[in-house]
């Protein structure tokens, strides 16, 4: 609400030029932060995501191994998304070849 009791659409209407610009300067604002920022962290952000990413295949592969899992409940779901991704998983774990051939390679 604003001053007058209104929802500012109102003030939208009046002034599109004043709305465009602090929008275009809300952007602007959002690159340099990103810029600055967000760009010094990124592959550590990527690297975390990539490692989080590993461990939870690592589970679910243990899992369909037969291996006790504390949260296997969880992840039962998850085991037909996570095939999909093994191919790439396996290769950078440094194992060229995995498994049968209609598992994976």
């Amino acid at each position: 609400m604003t001053r007058d009791g209104g929802d500012g659409h109102a003030a939208r209407e009046q002034h599109p030029g004043r709305v465009r610009r602090l929008l275009d300067a809300w952007r602007r604002f959002e690159a340099f932060h990103d810029a600055v920022f967000a760009s010094r962290w990124r592959r550590a952000l990527r690297r975390e995501a990539q490692t989080q990413a590993d461990t939870m295949r690592a589970l679910v592969l243990l899992e369909t191994l037969g291996v006790d899992n504390p949260v296997a409940y969880e992840t039962l779901d998850l085991i037909p998304a996570m095939i999909a991704d093994l191919h790439e998983w396996h290769q950078r774990m440094g194992d060229p070849e995995y498994g049968n051939p209609e598992v994976c390679c």
